[in-house]
Protein backbone atom coordinates (compact mmCIF):
# COMPACT_ATOMS: atom_id res chain seq x y z
CA UNK A 1 0.00 0.00 0.00
CA UNK A 2 1.62 3.21 -0.72
CA UNK A 3 1.67 5.95 1.71
CA UNK A 4 -0.78 8.32 0.07
CA UNK A 5 -3.17 4.90 -0.03
CA UNK A 6 -2.58 4.73 3.48
CA UNK A 7 -3.07 7.68 5.10
CA UNK A 8 -6.42 7.64 3.34
CA UNK A 9 -6.84 4.28 4.86
CA UNK A 10 -5.93 5.27 8.48
CA UNK A 11 -8.28 8.29 8.21
CA UNK A 12 -11.07 5.82 7.01
CA UNK A 13 -10.09 3.60 10.06
CA UNK A 14 -12.24 3.62 13.20
CA UNK A 15 -9.77 4.57 16.25
CA UNK A 16 -11.03 1.83 18.69
CA UNK A 17 -9.68 -0.17 21.44
CA UNK A 18 -10.26 -3.97 21.48
CA UNK A 19 -10.27 -6.30 24.72
CA UNK A 20 -8.04 -4.95 28.18
CA UNK A 21 -8.69 -1.65 29.66
CA UNK A 22 -6.88 0.62 31.81
CA UNK A 23 -5.58 -2.52 34.54
CA UNK A 24 -6.42 -5.07 32.85
CA UNK A 25 -3.64 -6.90 32.81
CA UNK A 26 -4.04 -8.02 29.06
CA UNK A 27 -0.77 -7.25 26.96
CA UNK A 28 -1.30 -4.86 23.97
CA UNK A 29 0.13 -3.77 20.91
CA UNK A 30 -0.49 -0.95 18.77
CA UNK A 31 -1.32 -1.91 15.14
CA UNK A 32 -1.90 -0.17 11.80
CA UNK A 33 -3.57 3.47 12.24
CA UNK A 34 -2.33 3.74 16.03
CA UNK A 35 -5.24 1.05 17.02
CA UNK A 36 -4.07 -0.74 19.68
CA UNK A 37 -5.27 -5.07 19.99
CA UNK A 38 -4.82 -6.61 22.59
CA UNK A 39 -6.80 -9.88 24.78
CA UNK A 40 -7.70 -13.33 22.69
CA UNK A 41 -11.73 -12.11 22.79
CA UNK A 42 -13.04 -9.68 19.85
CA UNK A 43 -9.73 -8.97 18.07
CA UNK A 44 -11.04 -10.92 14.88
CA UNK A 45 -13.58 -9.00 14.53
CA UNK A 46 -11.86 -5.58 15.67
CA UNK A 47 -9.21 -6.94 12.66
CA UNK A 48 -11.77 -7.96 9.91
CA UNK A 49 -13.54 -4.86 10.27
CA UNK A 50 -9.74 -2.94 10.08
CA UNK A 51 -9.25 -4.94 7.00
CA UNK A 52 -12.71 -3.66 5.54
CA UNK A 53 -12.01 -0.22 6.32
CA UNK A 54 -8.64 0.21 4.78
CA UNK A 55 -9.09 -2.40 1.95
CA UNK A 56 -12.45 0.16 1.29
CA UNK A 57 -10.46 3.24 1.77
CA UNK A 58 -8.35 1.88 -1.12
CA UNK A 59 -10.92 0.35 -3.32
CA UNK A 60 -13.39 3.42 -2.36
CA UNK A 61 -10.30 6.19 -4.11
CA UNK A 62 -10.49 3.99 -7.17
CA UNK A 63 -13.85 3.99 -7.48
CA UNK A 64 -14.32 7.52 -7.56
CA UNK A 65 -11.12 7.81 -9.77
CA UNK A 66 -13.08 6.08 -12.34
CA UNK A 67 -16.46 7.80 -11.88
CA UNK A 68 -14.67 11.15 -12.26
CA UNK A 69 -12.84 9.59 -15.55
CA UNK A 70 -16.06 8.25 -16.40
CA UNK A 71 -18.36 11.62 -15.89
CA UNK A 72 -15.69 14.13 -15.09
CA UNK A 73 -16.76 14.66 -11.78
CA UNK A 74 -15.93 14.37 -8.16
CA UNK A 75 -17.52 11.57 -5.53
CA UNK A 76 -19.66 8.37 -6.49
CA UNK A 77 -19.88 10.21 -10.77
CA UNK A 78 -22.44 12.57 -9.83
CA UNK A 79 -24.70 9.88 -8.17
CA UNK A 80 -26.06 9.88 -4.27
CA UNK A 81 -24.70 6.25 -4.15
CA UNK A 82 -22.71 3.63 -6.29
CA UNK A 83 -25.05 1.44 -5.03
CA UNK A 84 -28.60 0.89 -4.00
CA UNK A 85 -30.16 -2.13 -2.78
CA UNK A 86 -34.04 -2.40 -2.68
CA UNK A 87 -35.36 -4.86 0.10
CA UNK A 88 -32.98 -5.52 3.84
CA UNK A 89 -32.82 -9.81 3.53
CA UNK A 90 -30.28 -11.98 3.36
CA UNK A 91 -29.75 -11.17 0.18
CA UNK A 92 -29.37 -7.61 0.17
CA UNK A 93 -27.67 -7.71 3.53
CA UNK A 94 -25.07 -10.49 1.67
CA UNK A 95 -24.79 -7.81 -1.49
CA UNK A 96 -24.50 -4.98 1.03
CA UNK A 97 -21.54 -6.16 3.44
CA UNK A 98 -19.56 -6.93 0.07
CA UNK A 99 -20.01 -3.58 -1.97
CA UNK A 100 -18.38 -1.84 1.34
CA UNK A 101 -15.94 -4.31 1.19
CA UNK A 102 -15.25 -3.51 -2.69
CA UNK A 103 -15.42 0.50 -1.85
CA UNK A 104 -18.54 1.20 -2.91
CA UNK A 105 -21.25 3.73 -1.70
CA UNK A 106 -23.90 2.10 -0.32
CA UNK A 107 -27.54 2.21 1.05
CA UNK A 108 -30.35 -0.27 1.74
CA UNK A 109 -33.67 0.53 1.46
CA UNK A 110 -35.56 -1.69 4.07
CA UNK A 111 -39.34 -1.93 3.56
CA UNK A 112 -40.67 -4.01 6.58
CA UNK A 113 -37.63 -5.01 8.84
CA UNK A 114 -34.08 -6.23 8.71
CA UNK A 115 -33.79 -9.56 7.83
CA UNK A 116 -36.54 -10.01 5.82
CA UNK A 117 -38.33 -13.27 5.15
CA UNK A 118 -35.61 -15.36 6.14
CA UNK A 119 -34.89 -14.16 9.40
CA UNK A 120 -38.38 -13.30 10.72
CA UNK A 121 -40.70 -15.10 9.15
CA UNK A 122 -38.60 -18.10 7.65
CA UNK A 123 -35.54 -20.65 8.09
CA UNK A 124 -34.19 -18.76 11.63
CA UNK A 125 -36.98 -18.83 13.48
CA UNK A 126 -38.38 -22.06 12.29
CA UNK A 127 -34.97 -23.93 12.89
CA UNK A 128 -35.41 -22.72 16.27
CA UNK A 129 -38.94 -24.83 16.70
CA UNK A 130 -37.34 -27.38 15.02
CA UNK A 131 -34.68 -27.54 17.57
CA UNK A 132 -37.38 -27.99 20.22
CA UNK A 133 -38.84 -30.79 17.80
CA UNK A 134 -35.65 -32.57 17.45
CA UNK A 135 -35.21 -32.61 21.07
CA UNK A 136 -38.53 -33.57 22.43
CA UNK A 137 -38.73 -36.65 19.29
CA UNK A 138 -35.50 -37.51 21.08
CA UNK A 139 -36.60 -37.85 24.82
CA UNK A 140 -39.89 -39.54 23.55
CA UNK A 141 -38.03 -42.13 21.96
CA UNK A 142 -37.65 -44.51 24.89
CA UNK A 143 -36.06 -47.08 22.96
CA UNK A 144 -33.56 -45.22 21.74
CA UNK A 145 -32.99 -43.81 25.57
CA UNK A 146 -32.66 -47.24 27.05
CA UNK A 147 -30.25 -48.30 24.32
CA UNK A 148 -27.84 -45.16 24.78
CA UNK A 149 -28.67 -46.82 28.80
CA UNK A 150 -30.25 -43.09 29.45
CA UNK A 151 -34.00 -42.81 31.47
CA UNK A 152 -35.95 -39.98 31.04
CA UNK A 153 -39.67 -39.59 32.67
CA UNK A 154 -42.49 -37.40 31.54
CA UNK A 155 -40.81 -35.21 29.00
CA UNK A 156 -42.69 -31.88 28.74
CA UNK A 157 -43.03 -28.55 27.19
CA UNK A 158 -44.09 -25.09 27.39
CA UNK A 159 -45.81 -23.56 24.80
CA UNK A 160 -45.12 -20.15 25.20
CA UNK A 161 -41.63 -20.52 26.15
CA UNK A 162 -41.22 -22.28 22.86
CA UNK A 163 -42.13 -19.74 20.67
CA UNK A 164 -40.02 -17.08 22.78
CA UNK A 165 -37.32 -18.77 21.74
CA UNK A 166 -38.00 -18.74 18.16
CA UNK A 167 -38.96 -14.87 18.62
CA UNK A 168 -35.90 -14.11 20.27
CA UNK A 169 -33.67 -15.76 18.14
CA UNK A 170 -35.09 -14.09 15.07
CA UNK A 171 -34.62 -10.86 17.36
CA UNK A 172 -31.33 -11.83 18.02
CA UNK A 173 -29.93 -12.19 14.56
CA UNK A 174 -31.97 -9.20 13.03
CA UNK A 175 -30.43 -7.04 15.98
CA UNK A 176 -26.54 -8.44 14.47
CA UNK A 177 -27.71 -7.84 10.77
CA UNK A 178 -28.40 -4.55 11.45
CA UNK A 179 -25.23 -3.50 13.47
CA UNK A 180 -23.60 -5.24 10.88
CA UNK A 181 -24.21 -3.31 8.07
CA UNK A 182 -24.13 0.09 10.61
CA UNK A 183 -20.93 -1.02 11.30
CA UNK A 184 -19.10 -0.76 8.25
CA UNK A 185 -20.98 2.40 6.94
CA UNK A 186 -23.75 1.36 5.19
CA UNK A 187 -26.62 3.53 5.05
CA UNK A 188 -30.32 1.55 6.28
CA UNK A 189 -33.24 3.81 4.40
CA UNK A 190 -36.38 3.27 6.40
CA UNK A 191 -39.55 2.97 3.94
CA UNK A 192 -40.62 1.43 0.35
CA UNK A 193 -38.39 1.49 -2.43
CA UNK A 194 -39.36 2.14 -6.20
CA UNK A 195 -37.82 2.62 -9.62
CA UNK A 196 -38.96 5.81 -10.70
CA UNK A 197 -36.30 6.33 -13.89
CA UNK A 198 -33.16 5.27 -14.90
CA UNK A 199 -30.51 4.87 -11.72
CA UNK A 200 -33.43 6.67 -9.87
CA UNK A 201 -35.01 5.28 -6.73
CA UNK A 202 -37.65 7.10 -4.86
CA UNK A 203 -38.37 5.58 -0.99
CA UNK A 204 -40.82 6.76 1.65
CA UNK A 205 -43.41 5.51 4.23
CA UNK A 206 -47.26 5.80 4.50
CA UNK A 207 -47.91 9.14 5.96
CA UNK A 208 -44.48 10.11 5.21
CA UNK A 209 -43.40 12.60 2.09
CA UNK A 210 -40.96 10.49 -0.29
CA UNK A 211 -37.20 11.08 -0.89
CA UNK A 212 -35.49 10.69 -3.78
CA UNK A 213 -31.81 9.56 -4.68
CA UNK A 214 -29.95 8.46 -7.20
CA UNK A 215 -27.21 5.36 -7.77
CA UNK A 216 -24.94 4.37 -10.16
CA UNK A 217 -26.32 0.70 -9.77
CA UNK A 218 -29.12 -0.64 -8.28
CA UNK A 219 -30.47 -4.08 -6.96
CA UNK A 220 -33.53 -5.59 -6.35
CA UNK A 221 -33.91 -7.75 -3.69
CA UNK A 222 -37.40 -8.16 -2.51
CA UNK A 223 -38.24 -11.45 -1.65
CA UNK A 224 -40.92 -13.38 -1.65
CA UNK A 225 -44.29 -13.78 0.28
CA UNK A 226 -46.49 -16.89 0.72
CA UNK A 227 -48.39 -18.22 -1.71
CA UNK A 228 -52.37 -18.60 -1.06
CA UNK A 229 -54.36 -20.61 -3.86
CA UNK A 230 -57.34 -19.51 -4.85
CA UNK A 231 -60.63 -20.79 -2.59
CA UNK A 232 -58.23 -20.71 0.57
CA UNK A 233 -59.68 -18.39 3.26
CA UNK A 234 -56.83 -17.25 5.75
CA UNK A 235 -57.63 -15.84 9.38
CA UNK A 236 -54.25 -16.25 10.59
CA UNK A 237 -55.86 -18.55 13.48
CA UNK A 238 -57.01 -21.60 12.19
CA UNK A 239 -56.23 -21.24 8.80
CA UNK A 240 -52.76 -19.52 8.32
CA UNK A 241 -49.18 -19.66 6.46
CA UNK A 242 -45.92 -20.48 7.62
CA UNK A 243 -45.77 -16.73 8.50
CA UNK A 244 -48.00 -17.16 11.64
CA UNK A 245 -47.38 -20.71 12.48
CA UNK A 246 -43.99 -19.55 13.39
CA UNK A 247 -45.15 -17.63 16.34
CA UNK A 248 -47.24 -21.12 17.35
CA UNK A 249 -49.70 -19.74 19.65
CA UNK A 250 -51.40 -23.25 19.52
CA UNK A 251 -50.44 -26.36 18.99
CA UNK A 252 -54.05 -27.92 17.32
CA UNK A 253 -55.09 -31.59 18.20
CA UNK A 254 -55.29 -32.33 14.17
CA UNK A 255 -53.82 -29.58 11.39
CA UNK A 256 -54.11 -30.64 7.85
CA UNK A 257 -50.78 -29.39 5.85
CA UNK A 258 -51.77 -28.40 2.33
CA UNK A 259 -48.14 -29.29 0.87
CA UNK A 260 -45.55 -31.46 1.25
CA UNK A 261 -42.83 -29.33 0.35
CA UNK A 262 -40.01 -28.18 3.03
CA UNK A 263 -42.05 -26.08 4.32
CA UNK A 264 -44.78 -28.34 5.14
CA UNK A 265 -42.37 -31.43 5.94
CA UNK A 266 -40.43 -29.08 8.71
CA UNK A 267 -43.42 -27.93 10.39
CA UNK A 268 -44.80 -31.87 10.36
CA UNK A 269 -41.56 -32.60 12.02
CA UNK A 270 -42.67 -29.77 14.87
CA UNK A 271 -46.55 -30.55 15.45
CA UNK A 272 -45.96 -34.31 15.28
CA UNK A 273 -43.67 -33.32 18.00
CA UNK A 274 -45.58 -31.55 20.23
CA UNK A 275 -48.31 -33.81 20.06
CA UNK A 276 -50.38 -32.68 16.73
CA UNK A 277 -51.97 -35.41 14.57
CA UNK A 278 -51.49 -34.53 10.58
CA UNK A 279 -52.94 -34.66 7.62
CA UNK A 280 -51.03 -33.92 4.29
CA UNK A 281 -53.35 -32.62 1.45
CA UNK A 282 -50.58 -32.85 -1.93
CA UNK A 283 -51.59 -32.24 -5.30
CA UNK A 284 -49.13 -34.12 -7.55
CA UNK A 285 -49.57 -38.35 -7.34
CA UNK A 286 -46.57 -38.47 -4.48
CA UNK A 287 -45.07 -36.87 -1.14
CA UNK A 288 -42.27 -35.01 -1.18
CA UNK A 289 -42.10 -33.98 -4.97
CA UNK A 290 -39.27 -31.85 -5.50
CA UNK A 291 -36.99 -34.29 -4.03
CA UNK A 292 -35.23 -36.75 -5.20
CA UNK A 293 -37.43 -39.75 -5.74
CA UNK A 294 -35.51 -42.26 -3.83
CA UNK A 295 -34.58 -40.22 -1.25
CA UNK A 296 -38.67 -39.41 -1.43
CA UNK A 297 -39.24 -42.94 -1.06
CA UNK A 298 -37.26 -43.45 2.15
CA UNK A 299 -38.03 -40.05 3.77
CA UNK A 300 -41.69 -41.40 3.55
CA UNK A 301 -40.53 -44.67 5.36
CA UNK A 302 -38.67 -42.44 8.20
CA UNK A 303 -40.21 -38.91 8.53
CA UNK A 304 -44.18 -39.47 8.33
CA UNK A 305 -44.94 -43.75 8.10
CA UNK A 306 -44.09 -44.06 11.65
CA UNK A 307 -45.55 -41.02 12.90
CA UNK A 308 -48.61 -39.44 13.46
CA UNK A 309 -49.54 -38.54 9.94
CA UNK A 310 -51.73 -39.60 7.22
CA UNK A 311 -51.74 -38.15 3.81
CA UNK A 312 -54.11 -37.42 0.44
CA UNK A 313 -52.14 -37.20 -2.84
CA UNK A 314 -53.75 -36.51 -6.14
CA UNK A 315 -55.79 -34.17 -4.91
CA UNK A 316 -56.77 -30.40 -4.60
CA UNK A 317 -58.05 -28.60 -1.50
CA UNK A 318 -60.32 -26.10 -3.52
CA UNK A 319 -61.81 -24.43 -0.64
CA UNK A 320 -60.81 -24.16 3.26
CA UNK A 321 -62.97 -22.16 5.50
CA UNK A 322 -61.74 -21.21 8.83
CA UNK A 323 -63.16 -22.26 12.11
CA UNK A 324 -66.21 -20.66 13.80
CA UNK A 325 -69.65 -20.80 15.45
CA UNK A 326 -68.39 -23.82 16.74
CA UNK A 327 -67.74 -25.36 13.57
CA UNK A 328 -64.15 -26.83 13.11
CA UNK A 329 -61.84 -25.79 9.95
CA UNK A 330 -63.64 -27.73 6.73
CA UNK A 331 -61.08 -28.28 3.59
CA UNK A 332 -63.09 -29.46 0.30
CA UNK A 333 -60.81 -32.13 -1.62
CA UNK A 334 -61.03 -32.73 -5.38
CA UNK A 335 -59.22 -34.80 -7.76
CA UNK A 336 -56.20 -33.11 -9.38
CA UNK A 337 -56.93 -34.42 -12.53
CA UNK A 338 -61.01 -34.79 -12.80
CA UNK A 339 -61.84 -32.38 -10.89
CA UNK A 340 -64.45 -34.07 -8.55
CA UNK A 341 -65.32 -33.88 -5.56
CA UNK A 342 -64.15 -36.68 -3.44
CA UNK A 343 -64.26 -35.40 0.49
CA UNK A 344 -64.52 -32.82 2.68
CA UNK A 345 -62.41 -33.00 5.80
CA UNK A 346 -62.67 -31.54 9.07
CA UNK A 347 -59.61 -30.45 11.58
CA UNK A 348 -58.62 -28.45 14.19
CA UNK A 349 -56.62 -26.21 11.90
CA UNK A 350 -54.77 -25.66 8.85
CA UNK A 351 -51.36 -24.88 7.24
CA UNK A 352 -51.28 -23.25 3.89
CA UNK A 353 -48.08 -24.43 2.87
CA UNK A 354 -48.12 -24.03 -1.04
CA UNK A 355 -44.66 -22.51 -1.64
CA UNK A 356 -44.11 -18.70 -2.04
CA UNK A 357 -44.93 -15.68 -4.62
CA UNK A 358 -42.18 -12.99 -5.85
CA UNK A 359 -42.67 -10.04 -3.55
CA UNK A 360 -42.50 -7.77 -6.96
CA UNK A 361 -45.94 -5.54 -7.05
CA UNK A 362 -45.21 -1.53 -6.67
CA UNK A 363 -41.31 -1.41 -7.23
CA UNK A 364 -41.82 1.17 -10.58
CA UNK A 365 -40.95 -1.47 -12.90
CA UNK A 366 -43.34 0.25 -15.87
CA UNK A 367 -41.36 3.46 -15.71
CA UNK A 368 -38.07 0.75 -17.32
CA UNK A 369 -40.23 -1.40 -19.59
CA UNK A 370 -39.52 -4.27 -17.10
CA UNK A 371 -42.61 -6.73 -17.42
CA UNK A 372 -42.90 -9.71 -14.68
CA UNK A 373 -43.46 -13.21 -15.45
CA UNK A 374 -45.67 -14.68 -13.26
CA UNK A 375 -44.53 -12.30 -10.79
CA UNK A 376 -41.06 -12.60 -11.40
CA UNK A 377 -38.62 -10.35 -12.63
CA UNK A 378 -36.67 -11.49 -15.66
CA UNK A 379 -32.45 -11.74 -15.56
CA UNK A 380 -30.12 -13.34 -17.31
CA UNK A 381 -27.26 -15.26 -15.65
CA UNK A 382 -25.55 -12.00 -14.33
CA UNK A 383 -28.71 -11.26 -12.82
CA UNK A 384 -29.27 -8.28 -14.98
CA UNK A 385 -32.83 -7.45 -15.26
CA UNK A 386 -34.24 -7.23 -19.00
CA UNK A 387 -37.22 -5.50 -20.37
CA UNK A 388 -40.24 -6.47 -22.48
CA UNK A 389 -38.34 -6.50 -25.34
CA UNK A 390 -35.45 -8.75 -24.47
CA UNK A 391 -32.81 -6.10 -23.37
CA UNK A 392 -30.79 -5.73 -20.57
CA UNK A 393 -31.80 -2.70 -18.39
CA UNK A 394 -28.47 -0.73 -18.14
CA UNK A 395 -27.29 -0.42 -14.41
CA UNK A 396 -30.48 -2.87 -12.74
CA UNK A 397 -29.76 -5.88 -10.96
CA UNK A 398 -32.58 -8.26 -9.19
CA UNK A 399 -31.26 -11.30 -7.03
CA UNK A 400 -33.20 -13.58 -4.58
CA UNK A 401 -36.64 -14.45 -4.85
CA UNK A 402 -37.76 -11.97 -6.34
CA UNK A 403 -36.19 -13.57 -10.03
CA UNK A 404 -37.53 -16.92 -9.37
CA UNK A 405 -33.84 -18.26 -9.72
CA UNK A 406 -33.27 -20.78 -7.14
CA UNK A 407 -35.96 -19.45 -4.07
CA UNK A 408 -33.40 -19.82 -1.42
CA UNK A 409 -32.11 -17.48 1.43
CA UNK A 410 -28.13 -18.61 0.71
CA UNK A 411 -28.99 -18.00 -2.83
CA UNK A 412 -29.42 -14.81 -2.81
CA UNK A 413 -26.60 -13.94 -0.82
CA UNK A 414 -24.74 -15.37 -3.45
CA UNK A 415 -26.44 -13.82 -6.28
CA UNK A 416 -25.99 -10.28 -4.67
CA UNK A 417 -22.35 -10.96 -3.95
CA UNK A 418 -21.81 -11.99 -7.19
CA UNK A 419 -23.60 -8.77 -9.03
CA UNK A 420 -21.12 -6.67 -7.16
CA UNK A 421 -18.28 -8.53 -8.46
CA UNK A 422 -19.64 -7.37 -11.57
CA UNK A 423 -20.13 -4.00 -10.51
CA UNK A 424 -16.69 -3.84 -9.42
CA UNK A 425 -15.53 -4.34 -12.76
CA UNK A 426 -14.63 -8.92 -12.42
CA UNK A 427 -17.09 -10.72 -14.76
CA UNK A 428 -18.77 -13.54 -12.62
CA UNK A 429 -20.91 -16.17 -13.06
CA UNK A 430 -23.03 -18.19 -10.47
CA UNK A 431 -22.90 -21.79 -10.41
CA UNK A 432 -26.67 -22.39 -10.02
CA UNK A 433 -26.16 -26.18 -9.65
CA UNK A 434 -23.59 -25.70 -6.79
CA UNK A 435 -26.20 -24.20 -4.46
CA UNK A 436 -27.05 -26.93 -1.83
CA UNK A 437 -30.49 -26.99 -0.16
CA UNK A 438 -31.65 -28.37 2.97
CA UNK A 439 -34.96 -30.03 5.25
CA UNK A 440 -34.10 -29.59 8.94
CA UNK A 441 -36.53 -32.63 9.86
CA UNK A 442 -35.01 -35.27 12.26
CA UNK A 443 -33.39 -36.71 10.01
CA UNK A 444 -32.12 -34.05 7.73
CA UNK A 445 -32.55 -34.18 4.18
CA UNK A 446 -30.15 -32.39 2.14
CA UNK A 447 -29.10 -32.02 -1.84
CA UNK A 448 -27.00 -30.06 -4.49
CA UNK A 449 -27.53 -30.44 -8.13
CA UNK A 450 -29.42 -32.66 -10.39
CA UNK A 451 -31.67 -35.55 -9.09
CA UNK A 452 -31.42 -38.66 -10.89
CA UNK A 453 -34.47 -38.50 -13.29
CA UNK A 454 -32.97 -34.92 -14.10
CA UNK A 455 -29.40 -36.13 -14.58
CA UNK A 456 -30.74 -38.98 -16.86
CA UNK A 457 -32.80 -36.53 -18.89
CA UNK A 458 -29.66 -34.38 -19.24
CA UNK A 459 -27.55 -37.30 -20.37
CA UNK A 460 -30.21 -38.70 -22.74
CA UNK A 461 -30.25 -35.59 -24.33
CA UNK A 462 -26.36 -34.67 -24.83
CA UNK A 463 -25.19 -38.11 -25.13
CA UNK A 464 -23.38 -39.20 -22.00
CA UNK A 465 -23.58 -42.11 -19.83
CA UNK A 466 -24.72 -41.40 -15.72
CA UNK A 467 -23.85 -43.87 -12.77
CA UNK A 468 -25.17 -43.71 -9.55
CA UNK A 469 -23.48 -45.16 -6.30
CA UNK A 470 -25.48 -45.17 -2.88
CA UNK A 471 -23.90 -45.02 0.83
CA UNK A 472 -25.70 -46.66 4.00
CA UNK A 473 -25.59 -44.45 7.21
CA UNK A 474 -25.44 -48.00 9.17
CA UNK A 475 -21.81 -48.59 7.79
CA UNK A 476 -20.76 -45.15 9.53
CA UNK A 477 -19.29 -45.71 13.50
CA UNK A 478 -19.86 -42.13 14.38
CA UNK A 479 -23.97 -42.42 13.61
CA UNK A 480 -24.26 -45.93 14.74
CA UNK A 481 -22.38 -44.74 18.23
CA UNK A 482 -25.70 -42.29 18.43
CA UNK A 483 -28.13 -44.84 17.32
CA UNK A 484 -28.67 -43.08 13.87
CA UNK A 485 -28.08 -45.31 11.37
CA UNK A 486 -31.24 -44.48 9.19
CA UNK A 487 -29.59 -42.72 6.38
CA UNK A 488 -28.70 -42.68 2.68
CA UNK A 489 -26.26 -40.78 0.54
CA UNK A 490 -27.00 -40.98 -3.34
CA UNK A 491 -24.30 -39.66 -5.85
CA UNK A 492 -24.74 -39.08 -9.24
CA UNK A 493 -22.01 -38.86 -11.70
CA UNK A 494 -20.22 -38.87 -15.42
CA UNK A 495 -18.04 -41.73 -15.28
CA UNK A 496 -16.44 -40.93 -18.50
CA UNK A 497 -15.21 -37.60 -17.00
CA UNK A 498 -15.57 -37.96 -13.12
CA UNK A 499 -17.73 -35.01 -12.91
CA UNK A 500 -20.21 -35.18 -9.87
CA UNK A 501 -23.61 -34.32 -11.34
CA UNK A 502 -25.47 -34.77 -7.99
CA UNK A 503 -25.63 -35.23 -4.31
CA UNK A 504 -28.52 -36.75 -1.84
CA UNK A 505 -28.11 -37.21 1.35
CA UNK A 506 -31.33 -38.45 4.16
CA UNK A 507 -29.58 -38.66 7.57
CA UNK A 508 -28.15 -37.31 10.66
CA UNK A 509 -26.67 -34.00 10.08
CA UNK A 510 -27.22 -34.10 6.05
CA UNK A 511 -27.29 -30.44 6.27
CA UNK A 512 -23.91 -29.93 6.96
CA UNK A 513 -22.56 -32.94 5.19
CA UNK A 514 -23.31 -31.25 1.71
CA UNK A 515 -20.99 -28.89 1.50
CA UNK A 516 -18.07 -30.97 0.61
CA UNK A 517 -20.24 -32.18 -2.32
CA UNK A 518 -21.50 -28.56 -3.31
CA UNK A 519 -17.52 -27.12 -3.23
CA UNK A 520 -16.51 -29.96 -5.22
CA UNK A 521 -19.03 -29.36 -7.93
CA UNK A 522 -18.78 -25.20 -7.39
CA UNK A 523 -14.75 -25.49 -8.12
CA UNK A 524 -15.14 -28.20 -10.64
CA UNK A 525 -13.56 -31.09 -9.11
CA UNK A 526 -13.44 -34.62 -10.59
CA UNK A 527 -14.07 -37.76 -8.67
CA UNK A 528 -10.51 -39.05 -9.47
CA UNK A 529 -9.20 -36.15 -7.38
CA UNK A 530 -11.76 -35.88 -4.56
CA UNK A 531 -11.41 -39.62 -3.71
CA UNK A 532 -8.02 -38.97 -2.31
CA UNK A 533 -9.21 -36.35 0.45
CA UNK A 534 -8.28 -37.66 3.84
CA UNK A 535 -11.51 -37.54 6.41
CA UNK A 536 -11.35 -37.61 10.29
CA UNK A 537 -11.97 -40.80 11.87
CA UNK A 538 -14.80 -41.31 13.53
CA UNK A 539 -17.20 -38.68 11.26
CA UNK A 540 -20.10 -38.42 9.75
CA UNK A 541 -17.79 -36.87 6.81
CA UNK A 542 -16.90 -40.65 6.23
CA UNK A 543 -20.24 -41.13 4.40
CA UNK A 544 -19.02 -38.63 2.21
CA UNK A 545 -16.01 -40.10 1.70
CA UNK A 546 -17.27 -43.53 1.07
CA UNK A 547 -19.57 -42.21 -1.61
CA UNK A 548 -16.81 -40.63 -3.60
CA UNK A 549 -14.54 -43.79 -2.85
CA UNK A 550 -17.64 -46.44 -4.54
CA UNK A 551 -17.55 -44.45 -7.85
CA UNK A 552 -15.97 -45.63 -10.77
CA UNK A 553 -15.00 -42.67 -12.80
CA UNK A 554 -12.84 -44.23 -16.21
CA UNK A 555 -8.83 -42.73 -16.11
CA UNK A 556 -9.41 -39.39 -17.85
CA UNK A 557 -6.59 -37.26 -18.85
CA UNK A 558 -3.14 -37.71 -17.52
CA UNK A 559 -2.79 -36.01 -14.22
CA UNK A 560 -0.23 -32.64 -14.82
CA UNK A 561 3.34 -33.86 -14.07
CA UNK A 562 4.87 -32.29 -10.87
CA UNK A 563 7.94 -31.63 -12.61
CA UNK A 564 8.43 -29.89 -16.26
CA UNK A 565 8.09 -32.14 -19.01
CA UNK A 566 11.15 -32.79 -21.01
CA UNK A 567 10.79 -30.24 -23.68
CA UNK A 568 10.27 -26.82 -21.34
CA UNK A 569 13.53 -28.47 -19.26
CA UNK A 570 15.55 -28.49 -22.53
CA UNK A 571 14.51 -24.94 -23.13
CA UNK A 572 15.31 -23.36 -20.03
CA UNK A 573 19.05 -25.25 -20.39
CA UNK A 574 19.07 -23.37 -23.00
CA UNK A 575 18.53 -19.88 -21.97
CA UNK A 576 20.38 -20.81 -18.82
CA UNK A 577 23.65 -21.26 -20.75
CA UNK A 578 22.59 -18.13 -22.57
CA UNK A 579 22.49 -15.90 -20.06
CA UNK A 580 25.98 -17.45 -18.51
CA UNK A 581 27.69 -16.92 -21.72
CA UNK A 582 26.34 -13.22 -22.21
CA UNK A 583 27.70 -12.87 -18.08
CA UNK A 584 31.09 -14.08 -19.03
CA UNK A 585 31.57 -11.60 -22.28
CA UNK A 586 30.66 -8.43 -20.31
CA UNK A 587 33.37 -9.24 -17.51
CA UNK A 588 36.67 -7.57 -18.42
Amino acid sequence: MNSAAAAAACASAPAWVVGGGAGGGARSARGPCGIRVCGLRGEAVALRSLRISQGAAVRRAAVAARAAAENGVAGSGGFDYDLVIIGAGVGGHGAALHAVEEGLKTAIIEGDVVGGTCVNRGCVPSKALLAVSGRMRELHDEHHMKSLGLQVSSPGYDRQAVADHANNLASKIRSNLTNSMKALGVDILSGFGAIVGKQKVRYGKVGFPDKEITARNIIIATGSVPFVPKGIEVDGKTVFTSDHALKLESVPDWIAIVGSGYIGLEFSDVYTALGSEVTFVEALDQLMPGFDPEIAKLAQRVLINPRNIDYHTGVFASKITPAKDGKPVQIELIDAKTKEHKETLEVDAALIATGRAPFTKGLGLENINVVTQRGFIPVDERMRVMDADGNVVPNLYCIGDANGKLMLAHAASAQGISVVEQISGRDHILNHLSIPAACFTHPEISMVGLTEPQAREKADKEGFEISVVKTSFKANTKALAENEGDGLAKLIYRPDTGEILGVHILGLHAADLIHEASNAIALGTRLQDIKFAVHAHPTLSEVLDELFKAAKPREGPERKPKHPPQPLLKVLSFVTRLLTSQKRNRQP
